[in-house]
């Protein structure tokens, strides 16, 4: 797909202002489309929005690749649906605006989500069980086994499924319609979850595109060992046959990030038997991502060419070995199922001609941050002189620093090398360095250029969403209001905007 010039803003919806303590998908995520438009900005990316588990990521730990987190829905458009009373949405009193604190957000608004089911059971607005109908009609492929795995996690009080009873493991048939039959109303809320999350997701994404704002939504490479997704077909994974733990862990070697590697703790694939069924559920994880987002960015590309498999139990990433992954032949057979692939390729880390190949074999955009290119090389790939058309450029992401937060640790000859590229004396000449680099990467060749919410709002290392070099306290960072999505704000961007045609 070749994508027209243009740029936009990274943001995670549970960033977003609300007085519930997360983001959600009501008044705030409205405004914030209609500051993208008035910005001159048609991108919005997101990352992962399934539902989350332990320490809240959307790439490590969720409980499904289909799915939608419940945490995102507007209590207050339950309210206009009549399915709460205003009196019952009550603020959460937090100490620290923020951040979110999961566990206190989880307490309050699953609560009052189970209210609103309840009342939805007595059917009060005579549309919504029809289309809530047919939405578990259109989603079954996926739905079917996501609620049931939900309401048997809960039942068995959090447990990873292969803790299970033995029958409910292995998904024996008897044992799996015993448990539909005796788990109904468990089943039932959570489809009334999803139902409630898709139809807020699809009124917000149908109101960004009337605004011409295409949504770049976001596919982890892996999936949670405790998920839908690898209970119900444990043959895609590298699965000990007897327990059904991970018998290979996915990660990465030592990197930018850690000495050590990072160990993400997911099972790894078995490709072998995904090439044999057509990598079906490889396909209708694209499709389902595109029926409710524009442009899918692709985490950890390199891992469709060769992926870094670590033996269970290994304390660090060290001891892993490449193992080659049939990309071509996938991306092959996608293309054959979807037609057109709007897809961005997340190619950050140890990418080898082979990874470059890949990507150019199917012109997928490839990505360039400006912070990695400042360590004294002009041949430096992240270097905006150095960029291709076909590209997609960042200060930084979603697991970097925000610029300031990056400016203020890096090393002195990061910053005189800066300072020589852009023509300053010193680096002590230079002011708004976050602006510097929005505007640089706004003005180059790449196609496409996003820019983190916090880097606009001029924030330091606070407003960091994510550290990859540490499994605890990240994806908590949230703006307080959407005041702060100011007039003034949105001419500035307005204006390097169109002076740089995007």
């Amino acid at each position: 797909m070749t994508f027209q010039r243009a740029s936009g803003v990274l943001l995670h919806p549970t960033s977003l202002p609300s007085r519930l303590g997360i983001g959600d998908l009501g008044k705030a995520a409205y405004e914030f489309v209609d500051f993208l438009a008035n910005s001159g900005q048609t991108l919005w990316q997101v990352l992962p929005l399934g539902p989350t588990g332990y320490e809240h990521s959307p790439y490590i730990m969720n409980f499904s690749t289909f799915a939608g987190n419940p945490l995102l829905i507007d209590l207050e458009q339950l309210v206009q649906d009549g399915l709460l009373d205003a009196n019952e949405v009550t603020p959460i009193a937090d100490e620290n605006p923020d951040r979110v604190n999961f566990d206190r957000v989880i307490a309050h608004k699953m609560q009052l989500l189970k209210l609103a089911y309840d009342r939805f059971q007595k059917a009060r607005s005579p549309e919504q069980p029809t289309a809530f109908k047919q939405f578990c009609q259109e989603q079954a492929s996926w739905l079917n086994d996501f609620v049931l795995f939900m309401a048997l996690l809960e039942a068995n009080g959090g447990k990873s499924w292969h803790q299970w009873e033995p029958a409910i493991t292995r998904r024996e048939p008897d044992a799996i319609q015993a448990q539909r039959e005796a788990l109904q109303d468990s089943i039932a809320f959570q489809q009334f979850l999803q139902f409630i999350f898709f139809e807020q997701w699809r009124a917000l994404r149908q109101y960004a595109n009337s605004k011409n704002i295409k949504i770049i939504g976001d596919i982890s490479i892996y999936v949670c060992h405790n998920s839908s997704d690898v209970w119900a077909d444990p043959d895609l994974f590298k699965l000990d046959p007897t327990t059904f733990e991970p018998a290979f862990i996915a990660g990465v070697p030592p990197d930018y990030f850690s000495t050590t590697g990072q160990l993400w703790g997911n099972p790894v694939y078995n490709w072998e038997r995904a090439q044999k069924t057509n990598f079906a559920w490889w396909t209708k994880r694209f499709q389902v991502t595109l029926q409710y987002v524009d442009i899918v960015r692709v985490d950890h590309f390199r891992g469709f060419e060769a992926y870094w498999q670590v033996p269970a139990g290994e304390e660090t990433a060290i001891n892993g070995e490449w193992i080659t992954a049939p990309g071509e032949q996938f991306f092959e057979a996608l293309g054959k199922a979807l037609g057109t692939l709007p897809i961005l390729a997340e190619d950050l880390g140890i990418i080898t001609p082979e990874v470059e190949a890949l990507r150019d074999r199917f012109d997928f955009p490839g990505m360039r941050i400006l912070m990695f290119a400042f360590g004294d090389d002009p041949n430096n790939a992240y270097l905006p002189h150095n960029y291709v058309r076909n590209t997609v450029v960042y200060p930084g992401t979603h697991d970097n620093d925000t610029v300031i937060g990056w400016w203020q640790q890096a090393s002195e000859t990061e910053k005189q090398f800066l300072a020589k590229y852009f023509g300053y004396e010193s680096p002590s000449a230079i002011h708004d360095i976050n602006w510097l680099l929005i505007q640089s990467a706004l003005a180059s060749v790449a196609d496409l250029a996003i820019i983190p919410l916090q880097d606009l709002l001029d924030l330091d290392g606070r407003g960091r969403m994510n550290d990859p070099s540490h499994n605890d306290g990240n994806w908590r960072w949230r703006y307080r209001s959407s005041d702060l999505l100011t007039q003034a704000l949105s001419d500035r961007l307005l204006a390097i905007t169109q002076l740089y045609s995007r």
